[in-house]
């Protein structure tokens, strides 16, 4: 897959086009971006996805620092370098932009910057100023362009169509199994190794406390996960804690990510690391004492030994 940033220097063969924010990569749109191939190679051509950052919703509204994110950039990067595509364009999204209608987006860009010959959309896809351009609309303005469009019809886990915003509650509900099933793949945060209060030690159970690398990127709810930890790309088992520590302190409301990994005594302080989230085990709970809290970790241990074999 090749990057650009922006049209400039576009040289593209036959190109077949879709766009969105793509937040997560799921399997939705696995669905869309597979047509998108599949229309590409009917014309001997090559698919080309626009994707948009910042997060259009982190631009336009005012409560956009609560909108937490499934992929960084860098992320969503790989999710779809890993779906096959020819060409991922990000264009820098901002008030500017936004403004932009819908019929003069496809004029300006997909007629005179990228010379479009199809244009696949989503089911739900809207894009122009305020998200005016409905597919009627996207389809009457690329018509006059002799850019034919296909839209994509939804894909579903059970009842529920997928989406990026389901899968977001679903991860802040504590539905991790449901969340995966819709992402396709197990969600995963990464971040480096940093000191916290050691307190694991004192119970016998050292814990890794882990920060994020991009403060948009979503945390699971709180509660306890058998996960799976990859260092220096070597994978490992633990279980995770996500949570205030209640039995530590009561009245905490700071939120801390931390990992026991089974059989690991290096030190790691400052090293990269990726944890997936294999299983939730359980809500997080307060426990009257450190002895509670080390038998219920035991329990956790063991369990999650289980499901990760």
């Amino acid at each position: 897959m090749r990057i650009h940033y922006g049209y400039d220097d576009l040289k593209l063969k036959n190109p077949v086009v879709t766009l969105g924010t793509f937040d997560g990569v799921h399997r939705g749109h696995l669905l869309l971006l597979t047509n998108l191939k599949k229309r590409a190679a009917d014309i001997n051509g090559e698919s080309v996805v626009i994707t948009f950052y910042p997060h259009p919703r982190k631009v336009l509204y005012s409560d956009s620092d609560s909108l937490m994110l499934l992929s960084t950039l860098q992320e969503k990067i790989e999710l779809l370098g890993e779906c096959g595509i020819d060409y991922l364009v990000i264009v820098e999204f901002d008030r500017e932009f936004s403004n932009k209608e819908a019929c003069d987006f496809i004029e300006e860009v997909l007629v005179n910057k990228i010379n479009s010959r199809q244009l696949v959309v989503g089911f739900n896809n809207h894009f122009g100023r305020r998200g005016e351009g409905d597919f009627n609309t996207v389809k009457q303005c690329a018509e006059r362009h002799n850019i034919k469009v296909e839209m994509v019809e939804a894909a579903e886990s059970g009842s529920i169509i997928i989406s990026s915003s389901v899968i977001r509650e679903a991860l802040l509900s504590g539905r991790l199994e449901e969340a995966n099933d819709m992402l396709g793949y197990s969600y995963f945060i990464k971040g480096r190794i940093v000191e916290g209060k050691k307190l694991g030690r004192k119970i016998g159970y050292p814990t890794a406390n882990v920060s994020l690398d991009d403060k948009d990127k979503l945390i699971p709810g709180n509660g306890v996960y058998a996960a799976e930890i990859i260092i220096d790309e070597k994978k490992y088992k633990g279980v995770m804690s996500i949570g205030v520590n209640p039995t530590i302190d009561r009245n905490s409301s700071v939120r801390t990510i931390e990992i026991n990994i089974f059989r690991f005594r290096k030190e790691i302080y400052g090293r990269e690391v990726k944890v997936i989230f294999r299983f939730r085990l359980r809500d997080e709970m307060a426990f009257n004492s450190l002895s509670e809290l080390a038998s219920q970790i035991e329990i956790d241990k063991m369990r999650a030994i289980e499901l990760l074999s």
